[in-house]
């Protein structure tokens, strides 16, 4: 496995438990239906973070695309996530950044 889909699967994993974590929470929140965009955004892209990683670590050959679409979606949580001043969005969405870059330097290899 190439030192680029190693990062990558790394970012993914974090990634994917900071949209779990921040998904749980935001259902913590009392007035969570103000965060219902965000949870909705945690919940695609923690299983499009796991298919990536499945698919970087079967070589499948459609990882470049899913890591694509992974980049997207995780930028479309933390656009999401950094609009709310939870400190698990915060993380959430620092977390989204850095898989959205990993994947992006997959489509680029």
């Amino acid at each position: 496995m190439e030192q680029n889909s190693e990062a990558c699967i790394e970012a993914c994993i974090d990634c994917m438990e900071a949209c779990n974590h921040c998904f749980t929470k935001c259902l913590e929140v009392n007035a969570y239906h103000d965060l219902s965009g965000c949870i909705r955004l945690d919940r695609e892209c923690a299983d499009i973070c796991a298919l990536a990683v499945k698919a970087m670590q079967t070589d499948s050959p459609f990882m470049i695309e899913i890591c694509a679409l992974c980049a997207d979606i995780c930028e479309a949580c933390g656009t999401e996530c950094e609009k709310h001043d939870h400190d698990h969005c915060q993380a959430c969405a620092k977390s989204c950044f850095a898989c959205a870059e990993q994947c992006r330097s997959m489509e680029a290899s």
